[in-house]
């Protein structure tokens, strides 16, 4: 049996104590949680809304809640009162000086309020939003399923050359695909096997499959979006599937902005549990365990790697207990409910840090490669100080029990995969290390700071959805006619969900006031030998260079996908920030 503690008190969580947070990362974190906790000890907040209970009327009633906010109720601040200690009170007053629920204009619609809705921004978003490492070039026509066909049919794409061969700028469907100029955003196999559970709850969604057209000013033309259904009967008999295209007037374009609403809330669902938690958070945890372990503080790669664990632990401590745990904030507010670069590039030695992206103007891969490359360069000048020959790393019995223990033990249901290096060269090791640094800083930085900044406007990057697409004929669909905006609230953002979504995406986009940064330590004196110093130096001011790049690549009016529609820059791999500005890369996953 599971035991809920309550969630004020959950921030008492046992982790060792040499992983536990500082003082103040301790008191930025308890004051901005509180803005989500707090939905779950009243309801009466329910009240601080319209008449009309649990909806969004028209788009302003979300817009007040950046213009106006929400004063707390008396009865539950004194419910705070009594669950956390004094001090800690007095440290959430002076830290969060904001009201605790009135919120920051999230970046997507601070120049434009309505630039969001474009089909060029949601195609942006797949390159330079928070989540832009799922996109991938076609290779077939139509797409396939991977899925078992024995368990559940023909899962074969129904988009079909009368959908998209119009758009494709007088190109056959074989030429785009061979020109490398079809991409598709494909969650149907992902979802497919969990979808009539799902469906079973409140929620109601989708799997998806979305084509888009590499247009020649390097930007995405959305062709065709699939939204599929598993087969009523069983799931044998294959899918039930509905192809829908862009269409800018009358009822078809309300239904081509719910198509691509429902891939916005399959899209955040899959980068909030799969992209963020499983392929940072928990990839993370058993190096932070192993290193702990196996290898003496002494150690170099202790040394080396300490840095990007900082808090990481704490961190995923509180996530199981608050907000993936079952019934927790994340099973809330994202569809699961209790459920809850390949194929973008190709090696070539004549590219820039021997990749040559099939997108030249994609900004999470362009700046990602050059923060790979700086993080690569400092771990080879760090490693080959310690390890001159291979047979140094083969003999090292402390790197070769971290090895062990991170294989068989961390990842230990996929200790046999072949991909795993044997840890014998030097070469294995420098991968593997810039590969943890990786993970643990930039990787998580691109999809973890840019969640309020996107998604902290539900109607961009809504969260859930409520009921399916109306069919033609009922009630829901003369509503698309007559009242098109409250039609797709009513979809897809309920207002408790909806501040409880606003209150948990600021919470995981803001950088803690003591945050340390890639290139930065904590300590000046981590290691007496100047080789390593002088090296991680250089490794600072390559950092530093690179800000400088991201800001003229974002005033470059050719690169469109830089700044979209809603004239919002991306800055999610610019090394440095503070707070809550979509910028700054921490050594590790602190939040």
């Amino acid at each position: 049996i599971e035991t809920r503690l309550n969630p004020l008190l959950s921030i008492n969580i046992y982790v060792p104590r040499d992983e536990r947070f500082g003082h103040l990362k301790m008191s930025d974190f308890v004051a901005y949680a509180l803005k989500a906790i707090a939905q779950f000890l009243k309801p009466e907040l329910e009240t601080a809304f319209s008449s009309t209970p649990n909806e969004f009327e028209k788009l302003q009633d979300i817009l007040n809640l950046y213009e106006g906010g929400i004063e707390l109720p008396n009865d539950l601040l004194q419910n705070i009162r009594k669950n956390i200690p004094v001090e800690t009170l007095k440290e959430i007053f002076r830290t969060d000086g904001e009201g605790l629920l009135k919120f920051p204009v999230p970046q997507v619609i601070k120049e434009d309020k309505s630039a969001w809705r474009t089909d060029e921004e949601f195609a942006r978003e797949m390159l330079a939003g928070v989540n832009p490492i799922i996109i991938c070039c076609l290779q077939e026509f139509p797409p396939s399923s991977k899925l078992d066909s024995k368990v559940y049919g023909d899962q074969t794409s129904t988009i079909t050359e009368e959908h998209i061969g119009k758009y494709l700028n007088g190109l056959s469907i074989d030429e785009a695909i061979k020109s490398n100029k079809l991409f598709i955003l494909d969650h149907h196999d992902a979802l497919m096997p969990y979808l009539k559970r799902i469906n079973e709850t409140s929620t109601k969604i989708y799997t998806s499959r979305t084509l888009l057209f590499l247009k020649e000013d390097g930007t995405l033309k959305p062709l065709a979006i699939e939204l599929s259904l598993p087969h009523p009967d069983e799931n044998q008999f294959g899918a039930i599937s509905k192809v829908y295209t862009p269409a800018e007037e009358g009822v078809q374009s309300c239904i081509w902005q719910l198509a691509k609403a429902y891939v916005a809330v399959i899209d955040s669902g899959y980068h909030q549990l799969i992209s963020h938690w499983l392929h940072t958070h928990a990839v993370i945890e058993p190096f932070v365990i192993a290193t702990n372990r196996q290898l003496s503080v002494l150690h170099p790669i202790y040394k080396l790697l300490h840095p990007h664990f900082r808090d990481t632990m704490n961190v995923n401590a509180l996530a199981q207990q608050v907000l993936i745990n079952a019934g927790g904030a994340l099973e809330s507010t994202v569809f699961p409910r209790k459920y809850s670069m390949e194929g973008m590039a190709f090696e070539d030695v004549n590219s820039p840090h021997g990749l040559r992206l099939l997108i030249k103007d994609y900004p999470y891969a362009v700046d990602g490669l050059e923060i790979w490359s700086a993080i690569k360069t400092w771990v080879e000048d760090y490693c080959s100080f310690y390890y001159k020959t291979d047979d140094m790393v083969q003999n090292d019995s402390e790197l070769q029990s971290w090895w062990k223990e991170l294989r068989e033990e961390g990842h230990g249901d996929k200790k046999d995969e072949p991909w795993w290096p044997k840890m014998q060269t030097r070469e294995e090791l420098i991968e593997t290390c810039t590969i943890t640094i990786w993970i643990a800083s930039a990787l998580h930085a691109a999809i973890n700071f840019g969640q309020y900044p996107y998604g902290g406007y539900p109607p961009n990057r809504p969260a859930m959805s409520r009921q399916f697409m109306p069919e033609e004929g009922s009630t829901d669909y003369k509503e698309l006619k007559t009242h098109p905006d409250k039609a797709f609230l009513k979809t897809f953002t309920s207002q408790l969900e909806s501040v409880l979504g606003i209150s948990l995406v600021e919470i995981l986009s803001r950088h803690s006031s003591d945050e340390i940064y890639l290139g930065q330590r904590d300590s000046l004196d981590w290691t007496s030998d100047k080789t390593p110093l002088a090296a991680f130096e250089r490794f600072g001011k390559k950092l530093e260079e690179f800000e400088g790049r991201i800001t003229k690549r974002n005033k470059d009016e050719k690169l469109k996908n830089r700044v979209g529609p809603i004239k919002m820059p991306y800055t999610l791999l610019y090394p440095t920030s503070e707070g809550l500005t979509a910028k700054g890369i921490p050594n590790s996953v602190s939040i």
